[in-house]
């Protein structure tokens, strides 16, 4: 064990290591739709040396984008309620309230993603881009990020059912005041991370994005 007189090292020390992390051995411990891998390594300690061997796995899935579609002459955005398999499994409703999203394609852009999405999941066309956040999803046991925009959309015909029948999709868009994610959001109402984010965010941002994309459509 490292002296306990040692100056304790930063996570910026450690970030700024060329060799922080040894990987001693990694092997595909599962494949479907998802990747999952083992590794054995040793990575540096704040205390000072190399940590001993410890045993991790990987999810592999890819990084992924979300939009929240939102309306800036109505004041409105965009929600999607559909199945998921994580909300039934840990006991929950699994039919969630959620933001769009989806999985970047190879040689495909987060804003190319974000477009094409929006159209398959709520029929709506996106006319300007507002990154929110990037995050780590999971960064204990995925590499998947999360790249999250607001989206410039008009509300008035959404409707109907959507998704694709090749992927199982079943999606349901609403359509709701911006105060009213809001008061879900402070009521404990909303159950997922992206549409949390996105709203603290649209609730801290509104007023200057309303008041740009309403100029740039000239109302």
């Amino acid at each position: 064990m490292p002296s306990s007189d040692r100056p304790v090292r930063t996570r910026s020390d450690l970030n700024a290591l060329s060799e922080a992390v040894t990987v001693e051995a990694c092997e595909p411990a599962f494949k479907g739709y998802l990747r999952i891998d083992r590794y054995v390594l040793r990575h540096a300690l704040f205390g000072g040396g190399m940590g001993r061997p410890i045993t991790r796995e990987l999810l592999e899935r890819g990084h992924a984008v979300a939009v929240l579609p939102y309306d800036p002459v109505r004041d409105a955005v965009v929600l999607l309620e559909q199945f998921r398999i994580g909300a039934l499994g840990a006991g929950m409703g699994p039919w969630l309230l959620e933001v769009v999203a989806g999985i970047i394609d190879p040689d495909e852009t987060a804003e190319a993603v974000a477009a094409r999405e929006t159209q398959e999941e709520c029929g709506l066309t996106v006319t300007a881009l507002e990154p929110m956040a990037r995050w780590l999803s999971s960064p204990g046991c995925t590499t998947e990020t999360v790249q999250l925009f607001a989206g410039c959309v008009e509300s008035g015909a959404v409707g109907g059912i959507h998704g694709l029948d090749d992927e199982g999709e079943d999606i349901r868009p609403v359509v709701m005041p911006a105060d009213d994610l809001f008061a879900l959001m402070r009521d404990g109402g909303l159950d997922n991370a992206t549409i949390l984010i996105a709203a603290q965010w649209l609730a801290l941002n509104r007023d200057d994005l309303r008041a740009r994309w309403r100029g740039a459509a000239g109302v």
